[in-house]
């Protein structure tokens, strides 16, 4: 086929010789199979901000670092150079997850380079070393339902523990391979210390895996993991090997209504007396 524009540097630094198909195309990129010497490998081809898809990109990067007060800068004016740098930012936040995630566990593709816009990773196959299928194009039974959606749970988890959250997490961002399950499409993906709405993207994410599984088993639809995994993530009692409930303990005690509102007006009180000795009254 003909090389697609994006991948032609690659070509020319020799890390590419030859595009044999498009795999897929996505909000924020589309993905070649590639051959590398003997290796068939897949190039995932990031689009230019105005051409993607992907809405309230700000909530995701709320948290990344940039390499310098210029940069950071040139981002927040929104200026050539600082567009550049969110595209880099972008694209770099991928291939630090997977490498962070790879390390700490997480099943997700290998992630050999990142070069003019263009990621080079492995390409995941199925028994037939074929393309693997995404989770929404397989047929499952309500066992199967259960227990990949524990394995995904379970790899959420490290993911958690190891400080990211994916962010767009749901079965389009899931492949079926050879080996199990893979967790892909990581260029959102948030620190989960660092970014205000971790938790909501958290709960997300786990509620987009509730909801898909629950289609073959409905008792998974009446969960609450995404909740469970967070309280114990703040109160530094998640690890890798926690068994989850799906349940979460409820406050039961009733709330002092009279007590807040004695304080509330003691407050005010205390102010009142204060300026009225301020003005010396």
């Amino acid at each position: 086929m003909k090389v697609p524009k994006r991948i032609e540097p690659l070509i020319d630094e020799g890390m590419v010789d030859e595009v044999i198909r498009q795999l897929m195309s996505g909000k924020e990129a589309n993905v070649y199979v590639v051959r590398c010497g003997d290796e068939i490998r897949c190039a995932k081809v990031y689009k230019d901000a105005e051409h993607r898809s992907f809405s309230k990109s700000a909530n995701y990067q709320e948290g990344r670092k940039v390499k310098n007060s210029r940069q950071s800068r040139a981002m927040a004016k929104g200026t050539r150079f600082g567009r550049k740098m969110q595209e880099e930012v972008w694209q770099n936040a991928e291939v630090d997850a997977l490498f962070r995630l790879a390390a700490a566990g997480v099943t997700v593709p290998t992630p050999y380079v990142c070069y003019e816009g263009v990621l080079l990773m492995e390409l995941v196959t199925d028994a037939d070393d074929m393309p693997a299928p995404r989770l929404n194009d397989v047929a499952l039974s309500a066992a199967q339902a259960v227990q990949l959606h524990a394995e995904l749970l379970h790899q959420v988890v490290i993911m958690l523990c190891a400080g990211i959250i994916h962010g767009d997490l749901s079965e389009y961002n899931v492949l079926l391979g050879k080996h199990g399950l893979v967790i892909i499409d990581l260029p959102q993906a948030v620190n989960a210390a660092g970014n205000m709405n971790a938790s909501a993207m958290l709960e997300r994410d786990v509620a987009n895996l509730a909801n898909y599984f629950g289609r073959f088993a409905p008792e998974l639809l009446d969960t609450q993991y995404g909740k469970e995994m967070w309280l114990l993530y703040e109160s530094g009692k998640l690890k890798t090997d926690t068994e989850l409930t799906g349940k979460i303990a409820l406050e039961t005690r009733v709330a002092d209504v009279a007590g807040v509102l004695e304080e509330v007006n003691l407050a005010i009180k205390a102010e009142e007396a204060r300026r009225l000795f301020l003005a010396g009254e």
